[in-house]
């Protein structure tokens, strides 16, 4: 490169033009800001403005805060969608037909899959960092609007035909660490706003006094102590959500108790896994994507909190990932049915209103996957039949876990004997669907019609399922 070439543009209309985006052409984002992300909308709006039709999309989740994006698809800018999930008003207008393309939903180690076969091959990646440098050294974890791991866009940056960063702060040369190193960066855009971190956490994050939470959590962890599993050395992940920290919280309990430590942590790092690592219970935390501010800082400070990239945490055709390592994972569910199948896409409704994310990648690489969920959830039963939209297969799933008992899957009779020694309230799966029709009645189901709205892929690429448009 001529040392007298500038990456630095004065504008994001200058930085599309050098890219080379043509129509029809494909553009990526990362969601580690999720609910407080700035950029994706940012972007869209100016190839909007500059004229761009037929762009395949292709970020790693859709949340709420994306809702516009539904503006841009009817003018035609948008024709085709890759995401691992979506929320909102957005995923509400899909669901009803909005799109002439069915959206392709990936899981996060799928996305990486996609990437690697070239399904899915970013002509330009539009990248939000806190900060970087005039060449485009990176991290997440410097600057005011940090935002921690930027592992979803590490995948972007290996495969991106041309690689964007979008930055609020430019830091002094050389700008270290860098997660996102300057011989993979083309073009700089400073920007007033590419986030709000406090909304990172929104609803993942909350800690929750409702006992029907504890309960089921409480439970969740004398499972995964009680599992033959729970030695000196373990792995985990708990994730985020409500009955998801306050499990983590359990645990420790019986870490603690027992002097039982985890060797390493995975995931979507909360402020209570860092808990844990400070205690002294875990001896190393993996990051794909930070989950609060805690988590955040920590990752900046603690040499035993490691970055990784989502195609190191689960992509199924690399030579490693982290989720295949796991011994144990705490999941949850919409729907779970009498194969245990799982389903954290669609709602009762059949609207999508969540996220393949990491699901089925940590189902099938942990030797043990739980799911927590409430047997009802405002009169709307979480076991039913058949689930509306399958995410994760039956079989990669050893028990569900709520309030009314806990269900052990048939093909983990080792896990039932050491359960039901513990004295643990256990339950056929059919019993707790039958206890839901009991007290709430039989959910009606929605009606659909014929055109596919969406089209679920596994964490191979496979097809697994398919989502209709909602009539009604």
């Amino acid at each position: 490169m001529d040392k007298h070439y500038s990456k630095l543009c004065e504008s994001l209309a200058v930085a599309i033009k050098r890219s080379g985006l043509a129509n029809g052409g494909t553009i990526s984002f990362h969601h580690h800001f999720r609910e407080g992300d700035r950029v994706l909308l940012a972007v869209v709006g100016e190839l909007a403005r500059l004229g761009f039709r037929d762009l395949t999309l292709a970020s790693s989740s859709l949340a709420e805060a994306h809702s516009e994006l539904a503006n841009y698809i009817e003018q035609g800018v948008i024709a085709k969608i890759y995401s691992s999930g979506m929320r909102g008003a957005l995923a509400d207008r899909i669901s009803h037909g909005l799109m002439a393309e069915p959206v392709q939903i990936h899981s996060h180690g799928g996305r990486a899959a996609l990437m690697e076969t070239g399904e899915i091959h970013p002509d330009v990646a539009f990248i939000g960092v806190p900060s970087c440098d005039r060449l485009g050294n990176a991290n997440g974890v410097s600057g005011q609007t940090r935002c921690g791991s930027l592992g979803y866009a590490l995948v972007d940056v290996d495969y991106a035909g041309c690689v964007v960063l979008l930055t609020e702060e430019l830091a002094p040369y050389p700008n270290h660490p860098a997660s996102i190193r300057q011989d993979r960066v083309n073009l700089i855009v400073q920007m007033a706003s590419v986030g709000d971190p406090s909304r990172i956490g929104v609803g993942a994050t909350r800690v929750t006094k409702n006992p029907r939470d504890l309960l089921i959590a409480r439970r969740a962890a004398q499972v995964l102590t009680g599992s033959g599993l729970f030695n000196e050395g373990f792995s985990v992940q708990t994730g985020s959500g409500a009955a998801a920290i306050a499990t983590t919280r359990y645990l420790r309990e019986q870490m603690s108790a027992t002097q039982t430590k985890a060797a390493w942590a995975l995931g979507g790092i909360t402020g209570e896994m860092v808990d844990l690592y400070d205690a002294g219970l875990v001896g190393r935390l993996v990051d794909t994507q930070s989950f609060d501010l805690r988590a955040i800082d920590d990752l900046k400070t603690n040499p035993n909190h490691h970055e990784i990239s989502a195609a190191e945490y689960a992509n199924p055709l690399g030579l490693g990932a982290y989720v295949d390592e796991l011994d144990m994972v705490v999941l949850s569910a919409l729907e779970i049915d009498l194969d245990f199948n799982v389903n954290v896409l669609t709602g009762s409704d059949g609207v999508m209103r969540g996220a393949s994310g990491g699901h089925c990648d940590t189902a099938r690489g942990a030797k043990l996957a739980i799911v927590t969920a409430p047997l009802l959830r405002s009169r709307t039963p979480t076991v039913v039949e058949k689930v509306t939209t399958v995410i994760t297969p039956g079989s990669d799933i050893a028990a569900l876990v709520t309030d009314a008992g806990i269900a052990v899957n048939p093909n983990r009779p080792e896990l039932h004997e050491r359960l039901h020694a513990l004295g643990l309230p256990l339950s056929p799966i059919a019993d707790l669907l039958q206890r839901s029709i009991d007290i709430a009645g039989r959910p009606r189901s929605p009606e659909f019609g014929d055109k596919v709205v969406a089209v679920v892929r596994y964490r191979d690429g496979s097809v697994i399922d398919e989502v209709h448009e909602v009539l009604k």
